[in-house]
């Protein structure tokens, strides 16, 4: 599970197949990703059908602790974007029954 998915293998994946040149799929996941992040951006929640929904969550200041020196500083309260996911991605990400009850 080490293998990172960017924003270029994508784009091959959708060009290849759909048909479209890898330009014009990069294109379209480009601007995808321009309208998650502006409506992100406007407080808007992004639901993605089959995969979850994006969420903008506020986090208040809190003391942190550098965990190699453990000297403690303020972590300044901010936003952040979490992603609920929907149930068919939870269940996909599940191992099978059989798997968890030999795991047991």
């Amino acid at each position: 599970m080490d293998k990172t998915v960017t924003r270029a293998m994508l784009g091959e994946s959708v060009a290849d197949a759909t048909g479209l040149s890898r330009h014009d799929a990069v294109q379209i996941g480009e601007r995808m990703f321009e309208l998650i992040g502006d409506a992100l951006k406007r407080g808007e929640s992004v639901k993605l059908s089959g995969f979850g929904t994006l969420d903008v969550r506020s986090r208040a200041e809190r003391i942190g602790r550098n965990p190699r020196t453990g000297q403690e500083h303020r972590i300044a309260p901010h936003h952040t974007v979490v992603l609920i996911p929907s149930a068919r991605l939870r269940d996909a990400l599940e191992p099978p029954k059989a798997a968890r009850k030999a795991q047991k």
